[in-house]
C-alpha cells in the first residue's frame, strides 16, 4: 500500500484539480472572447504552486505526501498546457493574432507574477 500512496494522493489531488478547472472555464466561459477560465486557472495554479514551495522549502511545513498532492496533484489538475495550446490553436484558425498574442502573454507574464507572488507570500509570514 505505502507503494501506491503517492499514486493515490497525485491522482485524487488532480481529481480535484480538473473538476476545479472545469468549474472555472463553466464560470468565465460567457464574459469575453478570451478564455479567461484556462488563463485564471494557470495563473492561480501557478500562484497556488509558489506557496507551496515557498512552505516546502522556506518552513518545512509540508510533507512529502502533502506536496504531492497539492503541488502535483491538484495544481497539476488545475493548470492545464494542453489547453492553451489548444485555444492557441483555435485563435490561429481564425486569424485572431492580436487576441492569440495577448492570451499567451498575459496567461505566462500573469503564471510567473503569480509564483513569485506566492513564495514572496510565504517569505513575508515567515
Amino acid at each position: 500500500m505505502k507503494l501506491l500512496l503517492p499514486f493515490i494522493l497525485v491522482g485524487t489531488g488532480g481529481f480535484i484539480g480538473s473538476i476545479l478547472r472545469y468549474l472555472m472555464i463553466i464560470v468565465f466561459q460567457d464574459f469575453s472572447m478570451i478564455p479567461f477560465g484556462t488563463m485564471i486557472s494557470n495563473i492561480a495554479g501557478c500562484f497556488l504552486i509558489g506557496i507551496v514551495t515557498g512552505l516546502s522549502v522556506n518552513i518545512p511545513l509540508f510533507s512529502n505526501e502533502t506536496k504531492l498532492f497539492l503541488a502535483t496533484g491538484v495544481c497539476g489538475g488545475f493548470t492545464t498546457l494542453s489547453s492553451l495550446i489548444f485555444e492557441l490553436g483555435l485563435y490561429y484558425k481564425e486569424k485572431e493574432y492580436f487576441l492569440a498574442s495577448f492570451y499567451l502573454i498575459g496567461t505566462l507574464f500573469g503564471a510567473t507574477l503569480a509564483f513569485f507572488a506566492g513564495l514572496k507570500l510565504v517569505e513575508f509570514f515567515e
